[in-house]
Parts: C-alpha cells; sequence; structure tokens
C-alpha cells in the first residue's frame, strides 16, 4: 500500500468536519458544495444526503491492491454495488452516504489513487494512450510524461479555481486512442532529429458548443512540455471568461484570440516562467526516467481454449503489443459497469497472467503483458468469472453516461438505451459483418457530450417532445463523428427518435450501409460520400408518436419502464 499522503489526510479531516457542522445545521451547504466538488464528490438525483465519488486513475494505471480496494468499498459503501468506468479513465462509485465519504476517500488514498480536482474548474485526470509503452507503432512511451503531468498539477495552486474545468491528454500512437482534439491540451508524441518531444494542440472540447484543437507547436521538446503547459494555464486562469459558464472554457479563449495571436502569448508566458521558475520546478521539468519494466507473469502454458467462444473473443479482444510474444486484452464491461465480484476477480486473474492494469477511455479495463502462450487459460478464467465478453472496442461496445439514473442534467436514462441497444444488435446477423463491427455507438442522457456522442459514427443525446400534455423521451441522433490527430469531426444531427423507436433506427441505417456500400468502403467512408442527411427519408416514419391511449410505452423512458417520463432537470455540478 502507498498510505496516506499528508495533505490526503488533512484534507479528509478537513470534510469530516464539514460533515459534522453541516449535519449540525453550522455549515453554509453551498460552501460544503464547493469543498466537496474540488474533492471528486457530486450530488446524487432527487437524494440530497448521497453521492457520486470519482475516483482518478493516474493515466489509467491501476495496481492489484487498487482493484481489491475499489472492490471492498464498492461492496460496503454503495447501494447498487457497481463501480463504473468512464470515458476519462475514472472509475465512479454511486450512491454512497455522505457520513461514508471519508471512510471511501481514504481507502483509496491509501493504495495511490485520489479524487481530488476530479471534478470543479480544476485540471482533471491527465488521461494516456491505454497502449502507451506497448503499442508497436508508437516512437516512444508517453506514460512517464502523463505521469509527471499528473503529479506536477495535483495540487497546483494554478489549478484550484479555474474560469472551467480544464482536461488533458497524452498519445503516443498514429491512432488516436487517447482522442486529443477534443482536450484543452493534446500532447501526441514526436520525435525530431533523434530528440523526444510532442506536437501539442490546444482548444478542444465537447460540450453545447463542440470544437477541434488546434495545432500550437509541430515540436516542443521534452524539457519544455510543463512550461509549456504551465503558460497556457496561466493565460487561461488569467484571461478566461469568468462571467459566462457557458463560454468559459479554453476554447473559447482560443476561438476569440486566433490561435496564431493565442500562440505568441503562450510563448512569452513560457519565456516568463522558465525566468522565475523555482528549484522544485526545475527538477519536476527534467525528462522523466525510463519507466521501470512490468512484472512479467510466469501463468501456466495454455495458449488455445476449446471451450465456445475462445475463437470470437480471441479475434474481438486482442491486440499484439511490441514486445515479442505479449498481448494486451480488452475485459469488455458492459455499460461499463463492474460488481465486486468482478473487481476482486480481475485482481487475482491479473496476478497470475498480466504484467499490469489499466483504464481505457472505452469504459474497459486491460490486462497487459499477456502471454500469448496463456491466452486459453486466460480466456476460461475470465469466463468462469463473468469477464470474458466478447466484442470489444466494436459495435456492441457502447459508450454512455450515467444518464438520468443519478445526473442532475440528464433528460434521459442512457443506461437503458445502452441496454437496449446492445440486446438488440446482439440478435442481429449484421453484428457478425467485418465491416459492421467497427462502428461505434455512443450515447449521453443530455447536450453535454459526457458519453462523446458528438465523436461517434452513431451518436446520440437524449431529449424530450411533449404530446398534449404528455411528454415523450426522445434521442437526438448524429452521425459521422471521428476523430484523428489534429482533427475532430462532428455528427451530423439527423433526426429525433422516441426512444422506443432508437434500436430499429439503428438496425435501419447498418441495414443500408451493408446494402449499399462499394467494396472495402468502411461506414466513415461511406457517410462522407452519401452524406448523413440522406437517411433523413429513411428514419421519418419512426418519429410519429401514437397517443397515449394506443401505446403508453413510448411515453416511459428505456430503463425506467412503468414510470411516467418527465423532464426533471437538478442543478449541474460537473463544472462547479
Amino acid at each position: 500500500m502507498a498510505g496516506l499522503s499528508v495533505e490526503a489526510e488533512a484534507e479528509i479531516q478537513y470534510l469530516e468536519a464539514m460533515i459534522a457542522r453541516l449535519e449540525a445545521g453550522e455549515e453554509d451547504p453551498e460552501d460544503f458544495r464547493v469543498y466537496r466538488l474540488k474533492n471528486g464528490i457530486y450530488g446524487i438525483r432527487g437524494r440530497p444526503e448521497h453521492h457520486m465519488i470519482r475516483i482518478k486513475l493516474p493515466v489509467g494505471r491501476i495496481s492489484l491492491e487498487g482493484l481489491r480496494v475499489l472492490a471492498e468499498v464498492a461492496e460496503q459503501y454503495t447501494e447498487n454495488r457497481l463501480a463504473h468506468v468512464t470515458t476519462r479513465q475514472a472509475v465512479q462509485l454511486h450512491h454512497v452516504h455522505r457520513r461514508d465519504v471519508p471512510k471511501v476517500l481514504r481507502a483509496v488514498n491509501a493504495v495511490g489513487l485520489t479524487t481530488r480536482e476530479a471534478c470543479g474548474h480544476s485540471i482533471r485526470a491527465i488521461t494516456c494512450c491505454p497502449y502507451a509503452g506497448v503499442s508497436p507503432e508508437a516512437p516512444f512511451d508517453v506514460t512517464p510524461y502523463a505521469e509527471a503531468t499528473y503529479r506536477y498539477f495535483l495540487r497546483h495552486p494554478v489549478g484550484q479555481n479555474l474560469p472551467r474545468k480544464f482536461k488533458i491528454a497524452f498519445e503516443g500512437c498514429p491512432t488516436d486512442h487517447a482522442r486529443t482534439p477534443i482536450h484543452d491540451i493534446g500532447a501526441v508524441a514526436a520525435v525530431e532529429g533523434g530528440k523526444r518531444g510532442f506536437r501539442l494542440y490546444v482548444g478542444g472540447g465537447l460540450g453545447a458548443a463542440p470544437m477541434s484543437a488546434e495545432l500550437l507547436e509541430p515540436f516542443t521538446p521534452e524539457e519544455d512540455l510543463l512550461p509549456t503547459m504551465l503558460a497556457i494555464i496561466r493565460l487561461f486562469d488569467r484571461y478566461g471568461n469568468r462571467k459566462v459558464l457557458t463560454q468559459a472554457r479554453l476554447k473559447f479563449l482560443v476561438k476569440k484570440w486566433g490561435i496564431a495571436a493565442f500562440r505568441e502569448a503562450v510563448r512569452e508566458e513560457r519565456r516568463l516562467v522558465k525566468l522565475t521558475a523555482s528549484g522544485e520546478d526545475l527538477k519536476a521539468w527534467a525528462p522523466p526516467p525510463e519507466p521501470e519494466p512490468p512484472r512479467l507473469p510466469t501463468p501456466p502454458r495454455k495458449p488455445f481454449s476449446f471451450v465456445p467462444g475462445f475463437d470470437e473473443w480471441r479475434r474481438t479482444n486482442l491486440y499484439p503489443q511490441k514486445q515479442a510474444g505479449f498481448y494486451t486484452v480488452a475485459v469488455r464491461l458492459p455499460l461499463g459497469d463492474i460488481t465486486p465480484e468482478g473487481l476482486r476477480a480481475l485482481a487475482e486473474i491479473a496476478e497470475v497472467y498480466a504484467g499490469e492494469v489499466r483504464s481505457a477511455i472505452s469504459q474497459n479495463f486491460l490486462l497487459r503483458y499477456v502471454p500469448e502462450e496463456a491466452l486459453g487459460g486466460l480466456y476460461e478464467a475470465l469466463l468462469q468469472a463473468g469477464l470474458a465478453q466478447p466484442q470489444a472496442h466494436t459495435l456492441l461496445d457502447i459508450t454512455r453516461c450515467p444518464g438520468a439514473d443519478t445526473c442532475n442534467l440528464a433528460i434521459t436514462h442512457s443506461r437503458g438505451l445502452a441496454q437496449a441497444l446492445e440486446a438488440h444488435l446482439a440478435s442481429l446477423a449484421l453484428v457478425q459483418d467485418p465491416m459492421v463491427r467497427p462502428i461505434s455507438i455512443k450515447i449521453s442522457g443530455c447536450p453535454n457530450s459526457c458519453g462523446q456522442h458528438h465523436i461517434a459514427d452513431i451518436g446520440f443525446y437524449g431529449s424530450s417532445r411533449k404530446v398534449g400534455e404528455r411528454e415523450v423521451p426522445h434521442y437526438t441522433l448524429l452521425l459521422g463523428g471521428r476523430t484523428r490527430e489534429g482533427e475532430a469531426r462532428f455528427g451530423q444531427v439527423v433526426a429525433r427518435i422516441p426512444a422506443r423507436r432508437t434500436p430499429e433506427a439503428v438496425e435501419r441505417i447498418l441495414k443500408r450501409y451493408q446494402e449499399e456500400r462499394e467494396r472495402g468502403e468502411s461506414f466513415q467512408a461511406y457517410l462522407d460520400r452519401v452524406g448523413a442527411a440522406s437517411f433523413k427519408p429513411l428514419l421519418e416514419d419512426l418519429q410519429t408518436i401514437p397517443s397515449y391511449e394506443e401505446a403508453p410505452e413510448y411515453y416511459q423512458d428505456l430503463g425506467a419502464e412503468g414510470e411516467t417520463f418527465r423532464v426533471q432537470l437538478g442543478r449541474g455540478e460537473c463544472a462547479v
């Protein structure tokens, strides 16, 4: 165990004192709200004494002991007995009673995890390509740089009261696994003249006004990485919009100034940063040492399995590493959820079969450094634990936000749609089509894009429509979103579909693609050729809403069957 740091213990003790004062009526609820949010503790929809706790996994890494502690706290302190992996490599625990929050914080901090700055106007989790260090295509491992960035900015004074949240992502591969164009800073590994550095992109983000990041510098030497990031954040802190929350992200400042003027301002600010650097800064800015090699497992030799499902799992869930004879294996988590039993089993399995565990923005876990000669044994162990779901990173691996189950801003239950879509699509033969399999589906319960619907091949966000005096849950459908280095293309709105008809809408889209595509034409290329708008007539009849007397199920949300649907928005906390 890493043990509690002095800072973490002091913060938890302060939180305990605030809770005691709050319950005694001696604490301003708004002051408590601000403090808890800075420490990753959210409110729960309709339950003021319960919270969601967001736990940051530094660059997606988690130890075996960390998995076991997550299992323990999910089992002891959550009502739904689930841990949820997020689209930014964190883990969320929902429905934790206020009195138990300090216990959870102590437990996770003791194993090197933290909730500090997981919310609020702060520098959020530093995300990292989950294949960093094992990708055969990356020029070098970006993990040490992402970890150094995490350590440097955690509790840094500059990040305690920014105009808005600030997100940083690292990528080493030509494939944009980390989705760098949608971040405030995207750092992509580069080598120039044999020297390591990064291509830095700034000003990306999703939300109601999505923008793609722009190139700041084609090459930032490794020793200038942290000074440059600090310069960007200082400018944002100084000039970001603090009056209008909806225009407060860095992307609006970059747009207002223009990338050329912003670039010059960063260069000048970086010069000042270097001139005033402390000894501690200079030490932190030094290029990080090479990472230590992981503990290589020595599991029993069993390269194949004759248990049904092994071939499909091997085809969809494995990623060959640059280290000969080793694979990274995706553990697909339907809906991004895992039980305490699943977490414990994952820790036991990883101890035998893997050198390292990481989370991914696909809401899955990855087992790295799995020997090829042990794949059969690993599959059987995962199968026994209920963790051998195939189709990772495919059509069936649907991304979703928590939605109206817990979120104050959500309109619909995105979890319910994800369940319905996966069940419907899994019953169709087209899921075996190798051209259909890579298509991505992402769902958000509102327009804010926590489920990243803007950058999905097929994206949905929750909405509502009035029919007489009643409300009908809908999803706005977008087609054609994607990212690659230096560019985010956001999906185009095609239709607003009643929640009950969304699985049928997706089926129609996929079948039309199957019927009309040219030889070897991907779904993205097909959309580029025919245009997203060409799907509007295909979906028009699905938008008809029968009366309540004819079809009362239309007036109930997926995932909330039996309940009359009504939009119930509360006070948002994602950016407070």
